[in-house]
């Protein structure tokens, strides 16, 4: 994984001045096909005053998980902790959401806009044990670009 490399593509993803939701999904796209271990990448935004997480845009199979109430699974505790929520062996996991048989890791990262946790970046691999410090230094700063969007506009 050459950090530097996928830190330029999100600068100019970001900097290409395309609709909300168009920057999003090319991030998406971009990591799940630049990654090898990103085999399904996505946001989710708060849903209005729900208290509950809707999905946006992603990369990967298609997921019935498009509406996640706080505190469940990873997403949903990710939104009431405001941490990084790292799992390595999905079994390993009580409170987890599966998103089929293949997945086998997650790791969820907070996005914050004005100290706000407004959604989340969510990556499952299908590989166990394969996020790194790379993995959460890259993520950490997709959400902090995904932050300077006007992303406010998707809750």
């Amino acid at each position: 994984m050459n950090l530097n490399l996928l830190k330029e593509n999100i600068i100019n993803i970001i900097g290409n001045n395309t609709r909300i939701e168009d920057s999003l999904q090319n991030i998406c796209n971009m990591l799940h096909q630049e990654v090898e271990h990103y085999d399904w990448v996505g946001f989710y935004v708060k849903n209005g005053t729900k208290q509950e997480l809707k999905l946006t845009q992603f990369a990967g199979k298609p997921t019935e998980h498009t509406s996640i109430p706080f505190g469940k699974g990873i997403c949903g505790q990710v939104a009431v902790s405001n941490q990084n929520f790292i799992v390595q062996d999905v079994l390993e996991q009580d409170n987890y959401i599966s998103c089929g048989i293949d997945v086998k890791s997650e790791i969820v990262i907070p996005i914050f806009v004005n100290g706000e946790n407004i959604g989340q970046l969510d990556i499952d691999s299908h590989t166990k044990n394969p996020f790194t410090e790379k993995d959460t230094e890259l993520l950490e700063f997709v959400c902090r670009k995904v932050a300077t969007l006007d992303i406010l506009k998707l809750i």
